[in-house]
């Protein structure tokens, strides 16, 4: 294993599992559902399951107009959760030496969205609204403004791999001395641009996202936010490696062998040193779309020949777009971690049990499997544009 592990020391988290890593952490390994509810807030003329965070978000501190949005605020619940481990790390390195690297592709669009239909029946905008909210560099600034920080700060904005890349990004500001730790991390918000975008697609399930059945019909969207903070030095559970590869296949579709995807697991372990036969466990991309499956189960067979437990967690969160990816690193965080994971559990892959013989199959987790040895975990994001993201944990 690689010598360069970085310290994941804090995870700040909200989704629809709720908004409190103990609470979040007793919903997943469980396999609780009932986050996701049907609602026609975003389609008015038909109801769809989506998964939204129900718990009441907490005010913006901030005053500047640019920051009140919906994103902020699941950003800002996830920011109390870290607020005292970050503070002391500005009294260890200084400001200054604190970076941020965030991951979104909402920004605050909710919110122009409200400000069109204000001003459509009244002829003026909303007082609250101003348009640099949907600015996705906003995202970072306000991480940065509320926690003090005055170092690096910047956001990604690569689809739904947006908040998986963060984290090989902070890797190397790390590595080039440029910070001492850097808190990553993504948020997005429902909104009707997302939504309707992925039902023109046809891409939205029916009910509940179905993963690797030979009854899926698409995604399940929700919104939610997660933050981590990672150190230059190692701690009990640490960051391990990324891996990236773009395929440039198709705007929207994958490649159909995925060959993206392999690329960015082999440059995973690769980054990580380690070995295929480390991984213990493997959060899918899963996202319940036809050909997202089928290509992720392609590279999975291709890379974990021997078969590796696995599951997608997007039937209890979600698919939260932007911040898929940092909510997937929380969740292999949490199930690495002996505090809020002390059974060993592996989270639960929630479907209909309806295998797709033209799927190769996987190590799909069942309810209450728990793991003697669980040391290591990766989280595959995979995007539009063939934007391909695998990261690797792990425990020291």
């Amino acid at each position: 294993m690689s010598s360069s592990q970085f310290g994941l020391t804090a995870v700040g988290m909200t989704c629809s599992l709720g908004s409190d890593l103990s609470q979040i952490a007793a919903r997943l390994f469980s396999g609780w559902q009932q986050g996701i509810k049907p609602s026609c807030q975003f389609t008015p003329d038909k109801e769809i399951a989506v998964a939204a965070v129900n718990d009441v978000l907490p005010a913006i501190e901030l005053t500047d107009k640019q920051y009140h949005c919906r994103n902020s605020q699941l950003l800002q619940a996830a920011i109390l959760q870290i607020a005292d481990q970050v503070a002391e790390l500005c009294q260890r390195y200084g400001a200054d030496r604190i970076g941020v690297v965030v991951g979104s592709s909402t920004a605050g669009v909710w919110e122009v969205e409200k400000a069109v239909a204000c001003y459509q029946q009244t002829n003026k905008l909303p007082d609250v609204f101003h348009y640099t909210q949907q600015e996705m560099g906003s995202v970072a600034a306000f991480v940065a403004q509320s926690l003090s920080l005055s170092g690096i700060a910047y956001t990604v904005s690569t689809a739904c791999s947006s908040s998986a890349n963060v984290f090989a990004s902070a890797q190397q500001l790390i590595k080039s001395n440029l910070c001492d730790a850097v808190i990553v991390g993504g948020a997005d918000s429902l909104c009707q641009l997302t939504v309707n975008g992925f039902m023109s697609l046809e891409s939205v399930a029916k009910g509940v996202c179905n993963p690797f059945s030979l009854n899926r019909s698409g995604i399940t969207l929700g919104e939610g936010a997660a933050l981590m903070v990672m150190e230059r030095e190692p701690a009990e559970i640490n960051f391990l490696g990324a891996g990236a590869a773009s395929d440039a296949h198709h705007i929207s579709a994958p490649h159909p062998e995925g060959d993206g995807a392999k690329l960015a697991i082999k440059r995973a372990l690769q980054n990580a040193e380690i070995d295929a036969t480390d991984v213990d466990y493997v959060n899918l991309h899963g996202t319940g779309t036809q050909q997202n499956d089928a290509m992720e189960s392609l590279a999975m067979q291709a890379i974990f020949s021997q078969g590796v437990p696995a599951s997608s967690t997007k039937g209890m969160t979600g698919h939260t777009l932007g911040a898929a990816g940092a909510i997937e690193a929380a969740i292999c965080w949490l199930t690495l971690s002996k505090s809020y994971n002390p059974k060993r559990l592996l989270p639960p892959h929630l479907w209909d049990h309806c295998l797709d013989p033209q799927l190769p199959s996987l190590a799909l987790v069942k309810a209450n499997t728990s793991l003697n040895s669980l040391n290591v975990t990766m989280s595959n994001s995979f995007a539009f544009g063939g934007n391909n993201v695998s990261l690797l944990f792990g425990v020291s």
